[in-house]
C-alpha cells in the first residue's frame, strides 16, 4: 500500500521492477538485459505491454540493431525490430516529419516479416494494427474490411482478428483500433469510436482492461472539445460518464490482478471516478497506482496539456480529496 505522501513518478513500467530496469539497460544502449526480460516473459498480455515500453525507450537507439547484430536468427528481436520501427514512423507523423512515408513503408515491412518469423505471435499484428491509423483515408484495402456488426464502420478488422486468434482480448490490439478510428474522425465524428468502445466491453470478459477503454474515449473526446477543467468537471458527473466510471470499476479493477493493471489504466480509471465524486472507488484505485502516475489524462485538466508540473497538482489534488472522502468526517 502506497504511502499517504507518495510523490507521484512518471515511470512507464509501474510496478513491473523488472521491466523498469531493463529500461535502464536499453537507455544506456545496453541490450542483454532486454533480452534476458523478454525470454522470461511466459504470458501473451505481458509480452505486448513489455515490448512496447521496451520500444518506446529503444526507438531514439541503435540498441535493438545491435542485437541483431550479435543474434540475427533472434526471434525476439525481429518482434523489437518491428515494435522499434512502428515507434519511430507514429512519432513522424506526431511531428509532421518530412519521412514520414517512408519510415512508415518500412514499419510495415518489417512487422509483415515479424508475422511470419513469430506465426504464434500477437505483436506482429498489433503493429500493422498501429500503423493502419497513418492511413486516414483507408487507401489501403486491408483498412477496409467489413465490421463485425453493423454500427461499426469498415477498418483494419481482419488484422484486429489475427491478433485477437493469438492473445483473446489484447488489450493494446483494440487500443490500437480505437486510435485508428480516432485518426479518420474529426471531432465531432467520435461517435463510431464511442460505439466501438461500447462494443468492446459489451464482449469482453469480465477482469478485462478493455473495459477502461470507454474512458479512453471519453477523455478524447474532451481533449478534442478545446475545454477547460471546469467543462472537464462537469463533463465526468454526466450520468453516461459515472455509469462508465462505475463499470469499469465493477468489471475490471474488482476482478484483476494487480500484477496485470497497467499504470495507464489505473490513472484512467482514478481520473474518472475522481472526476463522477466516485471518491471511495477513486480512492482505492490510488493506493493501486502507488506513485505511479501518468501525465494523460491529468494534463488535459491544464490549458497546456504538456506541463508536466500542473499534472502532478492536479494528481496530488484528486489523490488528497479521494482519501479524505473516503476516510469520512472522523477520520
Amino acid at each position: 500500500m502506497a504511502r499517504d505522501g507518495a510523490r507521484p513518478a512518471y515511470d512507464p513500467a509501474g510496478h513491473d521492477t523488472e521491466l523498469s530496469a531493463a529500461l535502464q539497460e536499453v537507455r544506456a544502449g545496453r541490450w542483454m538485459s532486454m533480452r534476458a526480460l523478454l525470454d522470461r516473459t511466459a504470458t501473451w498480455w505481458q509480452w505486448t505491454q513489455r515490448t512496447q515500453v521496451l520500444a518506446a525507450a529503444a526507438a531514439g537507439t541503435d540498441v535493438v540493431r545491435a542485437w541483431l547484430a550479435e543474434e540475427p536468427d533472434s526471434v525476439p528481436a525481429a518482434v523489437m525490430r518491428a515494435r522499434v520501427a512502428v515507434e519511430r514512423a507514429l512519432r513522424a507523423r506526431r511531428e509532421e516529419h518530412r519521412r514520414t512515408h517512408q519510415l512508415w513503408i518500412e514499419a510495415w515491412d518489417l512487422s509483415d516479416a515479424a508475422t511470419r518469423a513469430a506465426p504464434q505471435d500477437p505483436v506482429p499484428w498489433v503493429c500493422l494494427l498501429a500503423l493502419a491509423q497513418l492511413d486516414r483515408r483507408q487507401l489501403w484495402e486491408e483498412h477496409r474490411a467489413p465490421p463485425p456488426e453493423p454500427m461499426l464502420p469498415p477498418g483494419p478488422w481482419g488484422l484486429l482478428t489475427e491478433a485477437d486468434k493469438r492473445d483473446p482480448y489484447n488489450r493494446e490490439a483494440h487500443h490500437r483500433m480505437a486510435q485508428f478510428l480516432y485518426a479518420r474522425t474529426s471531432s465531432e465524428r467520435l461517435a463510431e469510436a464511442i460505439r466501438y468502445g461500447h462494443w468492446v466491453t459489451d464482449t469482453a470478459p469480465v477482469g478485462s482492461a478493455l473495459h477502461v477503454l470507454p474512458l479512453y474515449v471519453r477523455v478524447e473526446r474532451y481533449r478534442r472539445s478545446g475545454g477547460h477543467s471546469i467543462g472537464l468537471d462537469l463533463h465526468w458527473v454526466a450520468e453516461e460518464a459515472t455509469r462508465e466510471a462505475r463499470h469499469a470499476y465493477d468489471s475490471w479493477f474488482e476482478h484483476s490482478r494487480p500484477v496485470e493493471r497497467s499504470p495507464l489504466d489505473l490513472n484512467h480509471l482514478a481520473h474518472a471516478l475522481w472526476g463522477a465524486l466516485r471518491f471511495e472507488e477513486a480512492a482505492r484505485v490510488f493506493e493501486a497506482i502507488g506513485p505511479y502516475y501518468t501525465p494523460v489524462p491529468w494534463g488535459y485538466r491544464s490549458s497546456d496539456p504538456g506541463d508536466q508540473s500542473r499534472a502532478v497538482r492536479v494528481f496530488l489534488q484528486a489523490r488528497a480529496r479521494s482519501r479524505s472522502a473516503a476516510r469520512g468526517p472522523d477520520a
